[in-house]
């Protein structure tokens, strides 16, 4: 009798587990859709149907993409395509940093133009959703569509009855090595992956009705890398009328490459692979090889830019698109805001620590006022770290001597400077965030580091819990943020009910909604301190 209570005990325990926490229930009978290359199966997992690995172009090495082949009867499309061939993720070997990042680097192939939809949509019903085209970080060398957790587009698909769009394109030497040098062929070999992008947004364009999308409301969003490309895009002809609402996270381009820099890197790799007067070779090298040459390319011109002083934030990643006077005929933002994008509302931020030291090297996260103080001088000069610490306390009250190791000069001065200038052109608002919620997992160390922000976006706190933490409180800023996300790509504006009144942002006021347990909007708080910082550090254009 004693076996049988204990039995039924635990049955019922288990019982009650399940329905604490609701099963997936998954079916791959009726999730199918037709797009323009042919019909697709994918599946449904609690009520959102999903496609992955979709071909949305195809390309030759260094060559423009072209449209994907038709395919006769139904593509299984339910596991994601090849990823870009890059370089082995260094974040592996930082233990700590490989468990709260949780990368899923897929498996590489150069046929990577692949493209992966969530949608609530299980047929095209006319319903007209707003589609979230997500480009993924990296830089312009690494990365996919699919490297982490917080990227899975179900939750964002449901809660906002959106289609959600993440994609692979070219990166790196496949991507971006210029040959335009050696004849008419190549002309846009320095722009291939920006092309990739290009034919994504098209391929969206043609087939979002399909998802149950409107393809006349269209943001593209994207983090770090591909932050830097949604500001890309906005100068960029092509993409001309593709979008037609922008966020960067971390990413706010500038500049970019200049062709004479682009050039001199192209011509660099074929003298290292002894291809002067052989450069159709490279379309048949293997990419190891490339790689490496191109690698060994971008150390050497780097060096010489150095010592010409003509060094640039293009080369922070190694490989950029480059202003080659046709795919991209100006710096995307340097020059001032794009003419093309003048009617695109764009929402701009970044997180508070971005890189921040505290978190990679484990000596300064205990970090007393000495250690801060001896840090800001190495960083600064002693001029320069008793000038910012004298206003630093003005932006941030009751700061942490780490909070001085972990002050960002990169992303947040690169964020306003586009701000400043998009919301001076007029046409279309802009609105400014700044992450500052800091994280719980490993003892606190991660802060509010770079790509903080994303699992919060996608409403994704639980399933990256590795990054989040995975808690109530974690759980309830995902569901603010996520909110003024959509409602974002749904208008053009991102307040929410769950937020206080967001303002536009103008140079003047620099109203910054900020993301914590308890979010609030600032106005200008660190305007005396970025520029105190700015006379102190070398300009950076990302």
């Amino acid at each position: 009798m004693k076996k049988q209570i204990l039995s039924l005990f635990i049955l019922a325990a288990a019982m009650w587990a399940g329905a604490a926490e609701p099963r997936s229930e998954i079916s791959t009978s009726d999730a199918h859709a037709t797009v323009k290359q042919g019909e697709i199966a994918g599946y449904s997992e609690n009520g959102i149907y999903i496609y992955k690995g979709i071909p949305y172009a195809k390309a030759e090495r260094f060559m423009p993409p072209k449209a994907a082949d038709a395919w006769q009867g139904v593509r299984s499309c339910r596991n994601y395509g090849p990823t870009c061939p890059q370089d082995k993720r260094q974040g592996w070997q930082n233990d700590e940093i490989a468990f709260a990042f949780n990368w899923d680097d897929g498996y590489p192939g150069e046929d990577c133009l692949r493209a992966n939809v969530w949608t609530p949509a299980k047929t095209a019903d006319g319903k007209k959703r707003p589609v979230m085209v997500w480009l993924h970080g990296g830089g312009f060398a690494a990365g996919s569509g699919q490297e982490l957790p917080g990227y899975d587009g179900a939750n964002l698909a449901r809660k906002g009855d959106v289609v959600v769009v993440t994609l692979n394109h070219r990166l790196n030497v496949l991507g971006f090595l210029d040959l335009s040098d050696f004849g008419p062929g190549y002309a846009s070999s320095g722009n291939a992956g920006l092309l990739d992008l290009v034919a994504a947004l098209e391929w969206v364009r043609d087939n979002a009705e399909a998802f149950g999308g409107d393809p006349s409301n269209v943001t593209i969003f994207g983090q770090s890398g591909g932050g830097g490309k949604v500001s890309t895009l906005c100068a960029t002809p092509a993409a001309k009328g593709l979008f037609h609402k922008a966020i960067v996270q971390s990413g706010s381009i500038l500049s970019t490459m200049t062709s004479e820099q682009s050039r001199r890197i192209g011509r660099e790799v074929v003298k290292q692979l002894g291809l002067e007067n052989d450069v159709k070779k490279l379309s048949t090298i293997p990419y190891e090889q490339l790689l490496a040459a191109g690698s060994a390319a971008v150390a050497t011109v780097r060096k010489q830019l150095e010592s010409e002083g003509g060094i640039g934030g293009a080369f922070i990643f190694g490989w950029a698109p480059t202003v080659d006077g046709a795919v991209l005929p100006r710096q995307p933002f340097a020059d001032g805001a794009p003419a093309q994008s003048r009617d695109i509302p764009m929402l701009i931020g970044s997180t508070r620590c971005e890189f921040s030291p505290t978190t990679y090297v484990p000596m300064l996260r205990n970090a007393d006022m000495a250690m801060a103080k001896n840090f800001m001088a190495q960083r600064y000069g002693q001029e320069g770290a008793d000038k910012i610490i004298s206003v630093f306390g003005k932006a941030y009250p009751d700061y942490q001597p780490k909070d001085l190791i972990d002050f960002d000069i990169s992303f947040r001065p690169s964020a306003v400077r586009q701000a400043d200038i998009k919301s001076g052109q007029g046409g279309a608002p802009v609105y400014m965030y700044l992450f500052t919620w800091e994280s719980p997992v490993l003892d606190g160390s991660l802060r509010s580091t770079h790509c903080m922000e994303i699992p919060f976006v996608f409403n994704n706190a639980k399933i990256h819990a590795s990054m989040t933490g995975g808690g109530a409180e974690a759980d309830a800023l995902a569901d603010r943020m996520s909110d003024a996300w959509l409602s974002f790509a749904r208008t053009g504006n991102p307040n929410a009910s769950s937020l206080p009144e967001w303002p536009a942002y103008t140079a003047d006021k620099r109203a910054t909604m900020f993301f914590d347990n308890k979010c609030s909007v600032e106005y200008g708080h660190d305007r005396e301190l970025l520029d105190t910082a700015a006379k102190y550090s070398k300009p950076k254009s990302f």
